[in-house]
């Protein structure tokens, strides 16, 4: 995994304070932020709207995820802003778009979420039904892990996921995760399983 993460010297982190960068252009294609040998992750942008709009109207992302009422590319692009953008700006990281390096086109997320019921953050992921069973999934979500351990220095991450959701259980297992308790989240009225795994330091 090659990380696009740096540290930035105090010179460079005052001037960037008094002349902060221009927001991304609904069309502009955010930089990676890392990559794998098939993938490359990177923040999402207001152009990922209608992407958006078909992975969230899949029917595995509402049975196990939820169906958060995202109906039109318009709904979609509140959401990114709202949720996607708002992380990045708020915690430093977020979920985020995975794609396929040959093809740039995107197959997925992943990345990490702050819930305000959780005292850590989660790891998160979905992907379009075309594109399972080919790796995708691990491959990223390994890379997430690392990038967590390295440049974010977290010590521990979790994951949340629909007890009925065996493909997620089985990735989570894959990477380390074991079975915590139940809970059940602000807002949704079905129990999730809590998961847990502990990130060696660097």
């Amino acid at each position: 995994m090659r990380s696009h993460f740096g540290r930035v010297p105090m010179g460079q982190q005052m001037e960037k304070r008094h002349n902060p960068r221009p927001a991304l252009a609904a069309s502009a294609i955010a930089p990676p932020v890392f990559d794998t040998p098939r993938l490359l992750l990177r923040q999402a942008v207001r152009g990922d709207a209608a992407f958006m709009l078909e992975l969230m109207n899949e029917p595995s992302y509402i049975d196990n995820i939820g169906d958060r009422g995202v109906r039109t590319v318009a709904h979609a692009t509140h959401y990114i802003e709202e949720k996607y953008l708002a992380s990045y700006e708020r915690h430093g990281f977020g979920l985020y778009i995975v794609e396929l390096k040959e093809e740039s086109c995107p197959v997925g997320i992943c990345g990490l979420v702050k819930r305000d019921s959780l005292d850590g953050p989660d790891l998160g992921f979905a992907y379009l039904r075309r594109y399972w069973s080919r790796g995708f999934a691990a491959e990223a979500a390994g890379a997430t892990l690392e990038q967590a351990r390295r440049s974010l220095k977290l010590r521990r991450l979790y994951g949340v996921v629909s007890p009925k959701n065996a493909r997620s259980i089985r990735l989570l297992e894959r990477l380390g995760f074991r079975l915590v308790r139940s809970l059940t989240l602000p807002g949704q009225a079905m129990e999730s399983d809590l998961y847990e795994t502990e990130l060696i330091p660097a």
